[in-house]
């Protein structure tokens, strides 16, 4: 790779004349070689299929493809070397009787060559043995591309004659996303960029479940490309994303080859231990008022010409709501209008006309009250085309302004970055700070609220007895336990730390709910357990003075504190007073709850023995 980025950089390549010669010997004699790389179906952890790739001769400064490709477009021979291309990948594959798919690279503009699409047809591909269900037609942008009506027809020829159609490199750039919502394919492959070092960087971590949840909806499949590292690999299986590509899980070979190392297999079938969603970014005060931007509305019977005019004037315009008596009814997308309007006499025939007809009426209306939260879930549900033309904001029904999906990712991600900086690597719920502020928040606004610290019992113990990773197996599911009996809407659950968890209830029915976890907690932690200690209710370890000593089974105790407005000033004396009550709870054999009222009443106690 370094002597291919020399040569880029420095222009060492030979001059064109030789170039050419080079180029036209390779075409004729048929040097090009095929290679394949396997693509992972992460939830089954076997090939789906194969991305084909090419390479030029060993002895050649044409080898890598950067150069081979460099220097085909420089002489302007790309097309004919992408239909080269095309047919050696066909035939070897072929060759090679395999059932799973070829993912085969085609440039947009290729499409329309009749090099290629002679190549693409059903007719030559059964002649070789392959069927057009066996082949993906993967889109890439080589070059600048516009014409998004002519490309969504070719699409749509591939699509009823059989063939799959996917997208490279997703994220690139915004004409990769318009690409998503224009042709509607099977597959979108997200750009190398993003996967790399994802374990480590919550932007990226961000951006590929937001991606994830706009492919669920449309429903494409995602392809994670350029998989280096098992930490990597393990990010993109907890995303649930569906395929994965990348020398972690197979390195490009001659010929395809279906087989799944060890290595790879463990890592797809590893249970899970880390928590995704960081859920507490639900109780953000933050909401869709930040997103406004003042942008002029128009009538519906404005002029198309004036529409035209005013997107001729303001280049960075994406889209113009329309507005009928202060009530949104619709906007006008730049490159849907500029799109139709390139169609023959539309400007002619339609210039003066209102551009009432030419508006999308299926438009997002969102109140700019709306938290950031609910309007990402709004959008993700709703058409994609709103993240491309946008959403529509307004206070008390009338138009305030207009909001991107470009500007929503982006206060996400940074609410995320924010979320993940104190986030528990093990469950994924909020920490000591989060906690604090979500307390003293509560604190201002005056509501009464139930705080709950909860404690596992006998952990250390368990954790001697059957090692570290069956305790974070427990302390996962115990979160995770915790996370279901409240309601999110209205409730918080953090992670302290360790083995210590903290319930922030507004539900009125807290002590229900607890009551209803202790059972749950009981009739679950079976499972971590041999029969064998199960039946003794119990095992023998050293104690801290290294003596043996009989253990119980792992229980969970909560202290309670009911907090009513003006009783605590700070979240420091609700802490202190949630750790007396979790200190009192633990003095209770079994799964237990103390509640501490901070009144004149004495302090209740309530019980449930294992």
């Amino acid at each position: 790779m370094l002597a291919v980025a020399v040569c880029e950089e420095k222009d060492l390549m030979p001059p064109l004349e030789d170039l050419h010669a080079e180029l036209q010997d390779i075409l004729a004699n048929g040097r090009l070689r095929p290679m394949f790389q396997p693509i992972l179906d992460l939830k089954e952890g076997t090939v789906h299929g194969f991305e084909g790739l090419i390479r030029g001769p060993s002895d050649s400064v044409l080898h890598s493809p950067l150069n081979l490709f460099r220097a085909a477009r420089r002489l302007g021979m790309a097309f004919k070397l992408e239909a080269a291309c095309c047919q050696t990948l066909v035939r070897a594959y072929a060759e090679s009787g395999l059932g799973q798919r070829l993912f085969l690279n085609v440039s947009a503009d290729s499409l329309h060559r009749s090099l290629v699409r002679n190549l693409i047809h059903p007719g030559p591909l059964r002649a070789l043995g392959l069927e057009p269900s066996q082949v993906v037609i993967e889109l890439t942008e080589g070059q600048p591309f516009t014409d998004y009506v002519a490309l969504k027809d070719a699409v749509i020829s591939l699509k009823s004659m059989g063939f799959a159609v996917a997208i490279d490199d997703l994220g690139e750039g915004f004409s990769s996303l318009r690409l998503w919502s224009e042709v509607g394919p099977n597959y979108v492959k997200i750009d190398k960029h993003f996967i790399g070092g994802v374990s480590a960087d919550p932007v990226k971590h961000q951006f590929l479940r937001s991606l994830r949840d706009i492919a669920r909806k449309t429903g494409a499949h995602v392809v994670a490309e350029g998989v280096e590292l098992e930490a990597d690999m393990v990010v993109v299986r907890d995303l649930e994303l569906d395929f994965v590509q990348g020398y972690f899980t197979g390195r490009p070979h001659p010929v395809p080859v279906p087989m799944v190392s060890p290595e790879v297999l463990r890592v797809c079938r590893e249970k899970r231990l880390g928590g995704e969603e960081l859920t507490w970014i639900s109780h953000t005060r933050v909401t869709a008022s930040k997103l406004v931007q003042e942008i002029p509305s128009e009538s519906p019977d404005t002029s198309i010409w004036q529409v035209n005019e005013r997107f001729s004037r303001a280049p960075d315009l994406q889209s113009i709501p329309i507005v009928q008596e202060g009530l949104p009814v619709g906007l006008i997308n730049r490159h849907v209008f500029m799109d139709t309007m390139a169609r023959p006499f539309m400007r002619e025939l339609y210039g003066k006309k209102g551009c009432e007809g030419l508006m999308e009426r299926n438009i997002l209306v969102v109140d700019q009250g709306t938290s950031l939260h609910e309007l990402s879930r709004m959008v993700v549900e709703s058409d994609p085309r709103h993240i491309l033309h946008g959403f529509i904001l307004t206070y008390q029904g009338r138009y305030v302004g207009m909001g991107s999906g470009h500007d929503l990712m982006r206060e996400i991600t940074q609410m995320q970055i924010h979320a993940a900086r104190y986030a528990n690597p093990l469950t994924g719920l909020p920490g000591n700070v989060p906690i604090s502020e979500r307390l003293d928040e509560l604190i201002e606004q005056g509501q009464p609220f139930t705080v709950c610290y909860c404690d596992l019992d006998h952990f250390k113990p368990y954790n001697d007895v059957y090692g570290f990773r069956k305790g974070d197996e427990v302390i996962h599911w115990t979160g995770k336990l915790l996370e279901r009996s409240v309601d999110l809407g209205l409730d918080f659950v953090g992670h302290v730390g360790g083995d210590d968890f903290i319930l922030i209830f507004r539900s009125p029915d807290a002590l229900r709910r607890c009551h209803a976890t202790l059972e749950a907690f009981e009739a679950g932690r079976n499972r971590f357990f041999d029969p064998g200690d199960l039946a003794e209710g119990g095992y023998w370890t050293e104690d801290r003075k290294g003596s043996m000593a009989f253990h119980p089974l792992l229980s969970l105790s909560i202290g309670v504190v009911q907090v009513l407005p003006g009783v605590f000033p700070s979240h420091h004396e609700i802490s202190s007073a949630a750790s007396l009550a979790k200190k009192e709870a633990k003095r209770i054999d079994g799964n237990s709850l103390f509640l501490e009222r901070r009144s004149k009443a004495v302090p209740s106690y309530f019980q449930r023995s294992s």
